[in-house]
């Protein structure tokens, strides 16, 4: 497939469940997990660091995923993790970051190196989350620097889940 691409000696990985949109393009060092889906026009660029998408993840519209190399200046370089059940919203830059299982990225967000979105947290549109910022799981984040906004109610909580089970019915719709 001519979106999916090797670099170098990388070819993307990505699990046979998995759902990539033919608009999207897939480049080098990349795994993409079991029942995970990447929507039209995104970028998942693993060239010059590597990238974990996990399992029942969603990459939506627009959204652009990229990695830090090692130099002077980010020594070792920074990898991008998305863990499972994972929420990612239309027109998000993921850059050199961690986003841990069961959370949300509004559309439109920035998360940017070296940062952690813990598990069970919510980023809220619109949001820029500086480099090196660890979001505590549990909450909502918000604004441009992102700053803690409240607890999620349980509610939201359960939404995170929700999110995740109903991409996995909507990308096996597309591929069916």
């Amino acid at each position: 497939m001519k979106n999916i691409r090797a670099f170098e000696n990388h070819n993307p990985k990505i699990h046979e469940t998995a759902f990539i949109d033919d608009s999207s393009v897939v480049t080098g060092n990349v795994v993409i997990g079991r029942d995970s889906s990447v929507w039209p026009c995104c970028s998942v660029r693993g060239d010059i660091h590597s990238i974990v998408i996990g399992e029942r993840s969603n990459i939506q519209d627009g959204c652009i995923l990229h990695v830090t190399h090692d130099s002077e200046y980010a020594p070792g370089g920074f990898s991008l993790t998305v863990g499972d059940e994972v929420t990612v919203g239309h027109n998000v830059v993921l850059h050199a970051c961690t986003v841990e299982d069961l959370c949300l990225i509004g559309m439109g967000s920035v998360v940017l190196d070296g940062s952690v979105v813990q598990s069970g947290a919510m980023v809220g549109a619109g949001s820029l989350v500086p480099p090196n910022k660890v979001l505590q799981g549990g909450y909502m984040w918000l604004g441009s620097p992102v700053k803690r906004v409240r607890e999620l109610s349980n509610k939201e909580k359960a939404f995170l889940k929700y999110s995740a089970q109903q991409y996995v019915k909507l990308k096996n719709r597309h591929a069916g």
